[in-house]
């Protein structure tokens, strides 16, 4: 029976998740970037920022999903530390709300919560839809804290759960203590604070003993940000360290007064339900008031205590800087805004490489052309961080529009690389080949390759600009540069033969004689080649991808045969089969 009773609890627990879960990825999709520009707006003041995590924590239902929220704001340096912790008292207070409406016994509406969410996922669109969510999951978060209770209510006067309950009664701290374990292993200090009630309404535990249970349920809360914040980074553990620290030393003083507390308490609120319900809000409250005024010399302090560390890291330049992995499940507008900037970085990579092959083939030095394969493998190595970053995108927690900017970035980053893989292949050894050779290029073959590497860079810009969201005449120009890059190549092809006729007729040899294998010409050729190949993995990238979504991009460029022609042509098949 305790194993069966075990599966319920952790089935409990999964449920309740779930159900936070779909009330914040609900939340997210209704109101999308607003949500963090309204978040940015109001958390200027002590005050406002106190309120908005109020009121943030009613609607996500989750203290804790407001910190993460708030955490990664604050480690991106979007709001200040001292704003942040208001956040946090302001959410601490919002969740004894919540107590205090479930104290109510506000079950018998989970079905109807369930049932309007999924009328409004099945037959409404857009933000109407994805607000379902948000009446589902409030549903299923009601119905996992009944079952929660309804599991563990039972064993309110076990033998065992006595004992247990007794050594708690006779030690508050043990009782803190064992509320903390609880709440960190079921993720929710609701659920915790409602069993306690749940238990002191049947006499279980006196009121002393529940009320340094909801201490321990208040501090259980606050160690899951701290266990899932990212260790190495001082600025991410501050806010969820200094919750903790501020909640654990009220709890500290606190404790010694319980029981005159659980007197007053008891001697005003007629159930023992609600008197562990309100005095879990009184504990907030004044927490809040008293902690306020010196949010910013705490602030101070914590930064102190926990200074940035220095770097001793280097950084390369494709050692990514904007994908923080908590975005891809709480801010996934922030990650593929975050996967953007990284691939942005890809271009300044590649205009590099560029540069260096024009430098070492105005020099004919190899030397400035052996940061290419550098810079080649950075963008690989850039690039492959960006792909495993945006394939690890939360599709429950993100848009459709979202997750097709992601497929966008990931075939943006695709044809970059590509791009860089023909320089370090096929330019770089060119180049070195002609070093090796001591051939400098005359400055009729060097103009055309130079002014294709002059065109290329205006290009990634434009590439660049059509990513960030530029309108479809930018995509139109780029995609129009591949017919320059195929002229400039045409010309040069066509001089070359021209070079070489006249070269022949002079020293008078057959016109079929092979050139020397130390032909600048077509060392050139070979240069211009594959830079236009460069060239059409960037129009690639961005114009093509711009003028498919409007229609504007053609099959093929072979135009079809017309209806006449087509019938001659299958004519003059078939007789040639006959004969």
């Amino acid at each position: 029976m305790e194993l069966l009773t075990a599966i319920d609890l952790a089935g409990s627990v999964a449920l309740l998740l779930w159900g936070v879960h779909m009330v914040q990825t609900g939340v997210r999709r209704t109101f999308g970037p607003r949500l963090n520009v309204f978040l940015e707006r109001m958390l200027r003041g002590r005050l406002q920022a106190f309120a908005t995590g109020l009121g943030v924590t009613a609607v996500l239902q989750s203290s804790t999903a407001t910190g993460l929220m708030i955490t990664n704001m604050a480690a991106r340096a979007h709001i200040a530390l001292s704003a942040s912790l208001a956040v946090m008292l302001g959410a601490n207070v919002g969740t004894t709300l919540i107590v205090q409406v479930l104290a109510f016994d506000v079950t018998a509406v989970a079905p109807a919560l369930i049932l309007a969410g999924v009328v409004l996922f099945r037959k409404s669109r857009g933000a109407v839809r994805d607000s379902g969510r948000v009446f589902i999951g409030l549903g299923l978060l009601l119905l996992a804290l009944r079952q929660f209770i309804d599991v563990l209510e039972p064993y309110a006067h076990r033998p065992e759960l006595q004992n247990v309950l007794g050594v708690v009664g006779a030690h508050p701290l043990a009782a803190v203590l064992l509320a903390a374990g609880v709440t960190w292993m079921s993720h929710s200090s609701v659920a915790t604070v409602m069993l306690v009630a749940s238990f002191a309404s049947r006499g279980a535990i006196g009121p002393a003993t529940a009320f340094a249970l909801v201490l321990g349920a208040n501090i259980g809360t606050s160690i899951n940000p701290v266990l899932e914040s990212d260790a190495t980074d001082a600025a991410t553990r501050r806010l969820p360290l200094g919750n903790l620290l501020l909640r654990a030393a009220a709890a500290a003083l606190v404790l010694p007064f319980l029981r005159p507390l659980a007197d007053w308490v008891s001697g005003w609120e007629g159930t023992p339900q609600r008197s562990v319900a309100d005095f879990h809000t009184m504990f907030n409250l004044a927490l809040a008031v008293v902690a306020l005024p010196f949010i910013d010399r705490y602030a101070r302090l914590l930064e102190r205590m926990f200074p940035d560390p220095p770097r001793q890291v280097t950084l390369t330049p494709g050692t990514p800087l904007y994908l923080d992995r908590s975005m891809l499940d709480n801010a996934p507008q922030i990650a593929v805004a975050n996967a953007t900037r990284e691939a942005l970085r890809l271009c300044d990579l590649l205009v590099d490489i560029m540069g260096a092959l024009r430098e070492s083939l105005i020099t004919a030095d190899a030397q400035p052309a052996l940061s290419i394969r550098r810079d080649a493998a950075s963008m690989g190595q850039l690039g492959t961080a960006i792909r495993s970053y945006l394939v690890a995108l939360d599709p429950e927690s993100a848009t459709q529009d979202e997750l097709a900017r992601a497929e966008d970035i990931l075939a943006f980053c695709t044809q970059l690389i590509h791009a860089s893989d023909i320089a370090e292949r096929n330019l770089l050894s060119e180049t070195q080949k002609l070093a090796r050779q001591r051939i400098r290029l005359a400055q009729e073959l060097l103009t055309p390759v130079t002014q294709m590497i002059d065109r290329i860079h205006i290009n990634i810009d434009s590439c660049a600009t059509i990513l960030l969201g530029g309108d479809d005449a930018i995509a139109r120009r780029l995609a129009a540069q591949k017919d320059v890059f195929r002229e400039i190549e045409m010309d040069a092809t066509n001089a070359y033969f021209e070079r070489l006729r006249q070269t022949q007729q002079a020293a008078g040899v057959q016109s079929d004689a092979a050139p020397s294998a130390h032909d600048p010409g077509e060392a050139q050729l070979d240069l211009l080649r594959d830079l236009k190949r460069v060239n059409s993995h960037i129009v690639a990238a961005a114009a093509y991808p711009r003028l498919a979504e409007q229609g504007a991009l053609l099959p093929s460029r072979v135009q079809p045969p017309l209806a006449d022609e087509g019938k001659v042509e299958v004519k003059t098949i078939l007789e040639g089969k006959e004969s």
